[in-house]
């Protein structure tokens, strides 16, 4: 098995980036979701409720600078690593609440325009530690604004597995990988406990419960009917995929499995397309 693609999301539930190489970090990969977008009162705001933000293109900079944005209709913004601002409020993701730092009016204003409504970016700065699920941190383990879990993977063969029973193909960006596995099994990652890629040492917590984004047209920004969902809830709902693990793990019996939650066990490694992926224990 190896690494076919390597996926991040700088500012969360906008489009991402393929790299070829990417620094794990203690929260997950490099620049992976350090950023989000919220109402004026903190409150995380993703594709469930502004089904435009995946259409929202996002890039690192050449100079290594910061991030380039660009909206069709609205032109494109620079927004460097770091807000030039000392204001920073308390930002609401889920049940977690932590300090952000807001960047300045005139970015914020571009981005309440795109979607229409009031909104301001915030940076995710070092000093703040977010914690994962307390049922699987072995310690001080941290995340950044992704949704609860530092980094996904997910297999080629499960795409496949799923396409083979849609009417229409789906690509992988529906799912929003970070890190996508060639020559598995379909949905043999809802088993990997602990995998290695190259000198990065995963440990596995739980499959990924879906939800409604994943019905959002990654190209166009737009919701696009009730599949993969409705195609998934037949087969992979968690009282039928794995209903003697529901309680160890926390997971709801109707959740939608596809896709398998890691956290990072020896930041400071490099991982690369092409990489192994060894299954240490299941």
């Amino acid at each position: 098995m190896h690494i076919s693609e390597i996926n991040i999301y700088p500012i969360k539930s906008l489009k991402g980036i393929s790299v070829d190489s990417a620094l794990v970090e203690p929260r997950g990969l490099q620049h992976d979701r350090r950023w989000m977008l919220t109402d004026i009162d903190g409150k995380f705001m993703t594709q469930r409720e502004f089904p435009r933000m995946a259409a929202m293109s996002v890039w690192i900079e050449e100079d290594g600078s910061g991030l380039g944005v660009a909206a069709q209709r609205f032109g494109d913004v620079f927004v460097p690593f770091e807000p030039d601002t000392v204001n920073k409020p308390q930002v609401t993701i889920w049940q977690s609440v932590c300090e952000g730092e807001v960047y300045g009016a005139a970015l914020n204003e571009w981005f309440s325009d795109v979607l229409g409504t009031a909104c301001q970016l915030v940076y995710m700065p070092d000093d703040t530690q977010r914690s994962v699920n307390s049922r699987f941190d072995r310690g001080g383990e941290i995340v950044s604004f992704a949704d609860g879990y530092p980094l996904m993977v997910l297999g080629e063969a499960s795409l496949a597995e799923l396409n083979s029973r849609l009417a229409e193909p789906l690509p992988m960006n529906r799912f929003r990988p970070n890190i996508v596995v060639s020559g598995s099994d379909a949905y043999s990652e809802d088993d990997w406990s602990k995998i290695s890629i190259g000198d990065a040492v995963f440990r596995g917590t739980k499959p990924c419960e879906r939800c409604v984004i994943t019905t959002v047209d990654q190209s166009r920004g737009e919701f696009d009917g009730k599949d993969p969902l409705k195609t998934l809830a037949t087969y992979r709902l968690a009282k039928d995929v794995m209903p003697e693990r529901l309680e160890s793990l926390g997971v709801t019996p109707n959740a939608v499995l596809f896709g398998q939650n890691l956290i990072p066990e020896t930041p400071g490694a490099t991982i690369d397309v092409g990489d192994e992926v060894k299954i240490l224990s299941t």
